[in-house]
């Protein structure tokens, strides 16, 4: 067998005895670190071969490091530590921002000849080979720094690959259990412990191999670091306990201070766990901690030291009167296990010179006093900002450049390093968060301090942008961050993010109610149409609509109705926005198509919760049927309010990878959707509802100009959506599952649906502080311009007919009673006001014929006899003379003037009409020449 095909283990094996396995390490060792010592011994010679032959290259990944969210300080600028995603928590250092105690305590007791040795210590390691064996059960120690390094290096490989592993059949298919899931072979914890194991305590020739290949990386590795890059690089990869990574972590971790900062008896502590961190652990309350193997180690109570504990050291120290009994015993009255194992580390300082006799003393008497600092980590340690943390977290798990999958960007995220630079302002947050406590219950104070119980959960979220640029000011939530499934049927806990969707949230929306209406208000200006145009905006059943140039009709008998029972009225869109008219409403989507409303949402970024679509289909979808997010909708306000140019939200200001390099960060645009004329105009409706309208009590009245909109959907959800020209603010509150009449239910003396109200009011007033607000562009003349709709004659119609063709054209229609027409009864024999142009929507009177009307002729000019014969033609029997107007010019002729009542008027046939006319002679009662009765 070719020398470069044997292995470490073939080689080893084959050598017989205790004696024989001595002289080839040694042989081996020298040979390495002084190639001219002559080898005569074949055995040898092949495994010098064999150890040259082994991979001596080694290369170090970039170490697993924790990601950071920060947010910006407002009061320094600089970036503030909002929370970490790690599975080792680590945080690199330089050299020289580690107390040189550090390395002395380290160097002292685990690697003495460390600046002496190129890479093996050669007496250690046979030491250690002797050790292994004489049958020892596991490997032995005796590695160099150098060799722990490759150690720690190999480890972080094998963490970085674990998966978990699943059981499979002969076919290679996944093995299911009774519910469906795979059935896990091997967990990824478990996995990762193996890594440590293997890398550690394995047996025999396998422990003899690693160790063969460790030596080998070890020397390549001095050929190409100096010692002190080799050092540093242990003390930032070493695990010291748990997820507690590096001599940085640890000593904030363990003791709430930096590596520069460590003091002698604590840089002796760390120093000591190196050799099996989770042994030596003092992070648990008690003393108790669990290895990696389940053991447990205990703290040693009331001074009563643990059998079989080597701190003879201290009964020295008090023999020698350098300490007293009582100080023993409060120095032993710590973390025994680690007690003994610093003593021994302080004890090799004090041999090699590294501290003096007075550093020693006071080190060892000082009891192990842990000052636990945990890390910061996942979104339940944002405090109020979790929710916040979380769509940022979607956010980055969402997007392909962290990885192609979501295991890969998960491990990023867990191991990258990344520093995320959040959009999150303080100034808007803190007072967000402080509004959800003040005015928010969680569902369970709900249902114990309510005036009346409500079932299901409570949900109430608040979310404010920047209007110019999609910039995520805060976020808060009702309820307690948790993604710890056993918490889950407490209704006070949620990982949901109301405030975003199924994509970044993990929620589906709610009914958004009236704020929808927004969308019917743009597509309505969009078509040119008047803010100022009258509509019939009553109570009435709207028949039919247009649906992607599609007729729908209505097949419900009963009318949809208006908050609080209202009847609606004629009035204009200004009016219907003001005070969130359903029927008004529906009287300008009958002259619009729903689908180009749903245009409207989709290209100012709103969709479904799920993503899908808006679908307007129905009557019922104009105010508020469809499920979308409260930060969808607040983007929908801040476009109008940044004059129609629609900002993508966006969370993340700035990435940077762990050396500070800047990285793309998730791609967010902003794009004119609708005309500058179209917003200003929609904005000026909208400061309606802010100003006397349905928002008005959510108005800070600060000064600040602001657009808005109130929503309910029936009793379960309400909304308050307001803008300045800065930030757009969104507030929801409701049901998230089943629950009950947001309206009936109070909290503090408050009903659940006004809440709403106070939460915008105070978040937006804070958003005006900090970014203040201009003035509103003004709105379009040819959009607030009145508008008179022609109405149409429908005399001679019939009652159906007529009543058709003006709500067709707009208009409302009531029937009145018959009136006298030339009409044939039954059909339309008036109607008021008359054709021609009047304002639209206006109530139009139509009243049947009742047959009985006749039009009095124009019997002018004739003389007065053949104006009474024209007027008896004409049916009208009860005609008589009227006034006389004397002109001596006629002679023997009468003239007929005016008719009373006037030609033209349509009056019964038994009506008295009487004849005006003109006579040379008028008075005493007779006629004048030529007169006579008709009679």
């Amino acid at each position: 067998m070719p020398d470069t095909k044997r292995t470490a283990t073939g080689v080893l094996g084959g050598l017989a005895g205790l004696v024989g396995l001595s002289a080839a390490a040694g042989v081996l060792i020298a040979a390495t670190i002084t190639p001219a010592v002559a080898i005569t011994s074949t055995a040898a010679e092949r495994a010098i071969t064999m150890f040259d032959n082994l991979p001596s290259s080694l290369e170090i990944d970039k170490l697993m490091l924790p990601s950071n969210f920060y947010y910006t300080d407002p009061a320094t600028g600089q970036p503030s530590l909002m929370t970490q995603f790690l599975e080792q928590d680590r945080t690199p250092v330089s050299f020289d921002q580690i107390n040189p105690v550090m390395y002395d305590a380290l160097l002292s007791s685990e690697d003495p000849r460390y600046y002496q040795h190129g890479g093996i210590d050669l007496i250690g390691t046979t030491r250690a080979l002797l050790s292994n064996a004489g049958g020892a059960s596991e490997t032995q120690g005796g590695s160099s720094i150098s060799q722990q390094y490759v150690k720690n290096v190999l480890i972080q490989k094998c963490e970085q690959n674990a998966e978990t592993e699943y059981e499979t059949d002969e076919a290679g298919e996944p093995v299911l259990d009774e519910n469906g899931a795979a059935v896990v072979k091997v967990s990824r914890d478990q996995a990762l412990l193996n890594c440590w194991t293997d890398a550690t305590t394995a047996e025999g020739s396998e422990g003899y191999t690693r160790k063969l290949q460790e030596m080998r990386y070890a020397i390549a590795l001095e050929q190409k670091y100096s010692k002190n890059d080799i050092l540093l690089g242990y003390l930032n990869i070493a695990n010291f306990g748990g997820i507690t990574y590096g001599i940085e972590a640890a000593a904030r971790y363990y003791f709430t201070t930096s590596a520069a900062n460590l003091t002698v008896a604590q840089a002796a502590t760390l120093a000591g766990m190196v050799q099996n961190p989770n042994n030596y652990r003092i992070d648990k309350a008690g003393g108790s901690i669990f290895g990696a193997d389940g053991a447990t180690f205990n703290k040693a109570p009331d001074g009563v030291i643990d059998e079989g504990a080597n701190l003879t050291v201290l009964d020295d120290l008090v023999a020698s009167g350098e300490i007293t009994e009582e100080q023993k015993l409060a120095a032993a009255d710590g973390y025994t296990s680690t007690k003994v194992r610093q003593l021994y580390v302080l004890s090799r300082m004090l041999d090699d010179g590294k501290i003096t006799r007075e550093q020693y003393v006071e080190a060892a008497v000082w009891p192990i006093t842990p000052a636990i600092n945990p890390p910061k980590t996942g979104c339940a340690n944002a405090g109020g900002a979790a929710y916040f943390c979380q769509y940022v977290k979607y956010v980055i798990l969402n997007d392909p450049a962290f990885g192609e999958t979501a295991e890969d960007r998960q491990e990023t995220l867990q191991r990258g390093g990344l520093n995320v630079y959040t959009t999150l302002d303080p100034r808007v947050q803190a007072p967000a968060e402080q509004a959800m406590a003040t005015y928010a219950p969680s569902s369970i104070e709900m249902r114990q301090g309510t005036t009346v119980p409500s079932p299901g959960r409570f949900g109430s979220t608040t979310v404010s942008v920047e209007a110019g640029t999609g910039r995520i000011l805060a976020m808060a939530q009702n309820t307690k961050f948790s993604e710890d499934a056993s918490v889950a049927p407490d209704l006070n806990y949620s990982a949901q993010v109301y405030a975003g969707d199924l994509q970044f949230g993990n929620s589906t929306g709610f009914n958004a109610g009236s704020t929808f209406k927004l969308f019917t208000l743009l597509d309505w200006l969009e078509k040119g149409k008047s803010v100022n145009e009258t509509l019939n905006g009553t109570l009435r059943l709207f028949k039919k609509l247009t649906v992607c140039g599609e007729t729908w009709t209505n097949t419900a008998t009963k009318p949809t109705g208006n908050f609080g029972g209202d009847r609606g009225r004629v009035g204009t869109p200004m009016q219907f926005t003001a005070s969130s008219l359903n029927t008004g409403y529906f009287a300008m989507a009958e002259k619009l198509d729903l689908c180009d409303i749903a245009n409207v949402a989709t290209k100012m970024g709103v969709t479904q919760g799920n993503g899908d679509p808006i679908k307007m289909e129905n009557l019922n979808s104009v105010i508020g049927t469809a499920n979308v997010s409260p930060l969808a909708m607040a983007e929908a306000y801040a476009t109008v309010a940044n004059n129609g140019i629609y900002c993508q939200p966006q969370v993340i200001d700035r990435i940077t990878d762990s050396d500070g390099n800047d990285l793309p960060k998730p791609e967010r645009t902003c794009n004119q959707v609708l005309e500058p004329r179209v917003a200003a105009t929609a904005a000026y409706a909208l400061q309606g509802v802010m100003n006397g309208g349905t928002g008005n009590q959510g108005n800070p009245r600060d000064g600040t100009p602001l657009i808005g909109k109130t929503g309910t959907h029936e009793e379960i959800q309400s909304w308050l959506i307001e803008s300045s020209t800065k930030v757009a603010t969104a507030t929801w509150a409701g049901n998230v599952q089943g629950g009950g009449d947001i309206f009936k239910t109070s909290y503090n003396g408050v009903r659940l649906s006004d809440i709403r109200y106070r939460i915008t009011r105070d978040v937006q007033a804070a958003a005006n502080a900090a970014y203040g607000g201009d003035r509103f562009a003004g709105p379009d003349s040819e959009l607030t311009k009145q508008v008179l709709t022609d109405l149409p004659n429908v005399i001679g119609q019939t009652v159906e007919q007529a009543t058709k063709t003006l709500e067709d054209a707009g208009f409302s229609v009531n029937v009145g009673d018959p009136v006298d027409s030339d009409q044939p009864a039954g059909v339309v024999g008036a109607q008021n006001p008359g054709a021609g142009k009047v304002a639209g929507g206006s109530t139009v009177t139509i009243n049947p014929s009742n047959g009985e009307g006749l039009t009095i002729p124009n019997v002018s000019g004739s003389t007065l006899e053949d104006a009474k014969k024209a007027l008896r033609s004409a049916g009208f029997g009860n005609v008589s003379d009227g006034s006389c107007t004397a002109d001596a010019a006629l002679g023997a002729q009468t003239r007929a003037g005016a008719t009373n009542p006037s030609a033209g008027s349509v009056v019964n046939r038994n009506t008295s009409i009487a004849v005006d006319y003109t006579a040379a002679v008028c008075g005493g009662g007779g006629r004048g020449p030529g007169g006579g009765d008709d009679d």
